[in-house]
């Protein structure tokens, strides 16, 4: 990656997104040794301008960054790098150190929750449940909610339409973690349809 680290005084600016749901975490500055120490070891590590030192972002709280990609713009002086977070990015223990009014990518942070169920089972969980009850059963539930949906919108409140949406989304997500989909694959189709 050719980064002009000149342009900026030998500071880039780095914008830290979950890999996953999107979501802008942070925002940093890197050198060229926190560059290479990033590179090196595929963990997050910036130029802490109030420290005047490298920093590897979880050091001391656990909460590392693990890099999963690295983008450059078109002016090769800013990185995007998407990553997987151990945990909380901001020092309050936010998730994001933007504090926005609500997680605009909660239905991708939900996929990640299913999958976990599906990994990690926990006793009472209705996707657990539904598991259980086979691909059948969770098909079904999906055309139901449909249906459901589908009714709302043409006889009943604003309200029960959100809530017969929210139903269909939320049961659709179970049933391509069911098939091994993901919403990545759904969207990246869309996109080539879209052409």
């Amino acid at each position: 990656m050719n980064i002009d680290f000149d342009k900026t005084n030998g500071l880039v600016p780095v914008i830290i997104q979950d890999e996953h749901t999107l979501e802008v975490l942070m925002l940093g500055y890197m050198n060229q040794q926190a560059y290479d120490k990033t590179v090196a070891e595929n963990v997050v590590t910036f130029f802490s301008r109030s420290k005047n030192r490298l920093w590897t972002k979880g050091e001391t709280s656990k909460n590392y960054l693990h890099v999963k990609t690295m983008h450059i713009d078109c002016d090769n002086d800013t990185l995007l790098i998407k990553v997987s977070a151990d945990g909380p990015t901001c020092h309050t223990g936010s998730r994001s150190c933007f504090q926005t009014e609500y997680n605009q990518n909660f239905i991708m942070q939900l996929e990640g929750i299913i999958a976990d169920r599906y990994a990690n089972p926990v006793e009472g969980s209705y996707v657990n449940k539904l598991r259980a009850k086979g691909l059948n059963k969770i098909a079904q539930k999906v055309g139901e909610e449909g249906v459901e949906t589908v009714i709302a919108a043409l006889a009943e409140t604003e309200t029960d339409l959100i809530n017969e949406a929210s139903d269909l989304v939320f049961h659709l997500l179970v049933l391509l973690r069911e098939k091994n989909l993901t919403l990545e694959r759904i969207a990246k189709n869309l996109e080539e349809r879209h052409k």
